[in-house]
């Protein structure tokens, strides 16, 4: 099998809300849209925004790797997301890891590179 390319579904009951909140709070770029999903591409990832969700709280198992968890938490929440659990240090280092949600409900994940 080929793949040409793996692309990760979220839902979201404001499709133009989640769009926002992916490319301003991820520098992600829109790729592609129509009626039924946009999909963004960061970090060569592709999220597709699918339209319809209900805005339920649901981990989607996305992990954004990223320089600094405790600053890229607060542009989260700056951006309407919400934190689940705050960035904690760890062993003496910095955080490396925070739970986050977007503005649909969707659980994310942000941590930082260890060692």
């Amino acid at each position: 099998m080929i793949v040409e390319r793996l692309k990760y579904i979220i839902w979201a009951a404001d499709t133009t809300r989640a769009v926002t909140f992916y490319t301003t709070v991820f520098g992600g770029k829109v790729i592609r849209e129509n009626s039924a999903v946009t999909d963004i591409e960061v970090a060569g990832g592709i999220i597709g925004i699918h339209g319809g969700g209900e805005g339920k709280r649901t981990w989607t198992g996305m992990s954004f790797q990223v320089a600094d968890v405790i600053e890229s938490a607060a542009e989260i929440v700056a951006a309407g997301g919400q934190l689940l659990r705050e960035p904690q240090p760890e062993n003496g280092e910095p955080p490396h890891l925070a739970m986050c949600v977007d503005t649909e409900g969707n659980e994310i994940m942000l941590s930082r590179k260890r060692g």
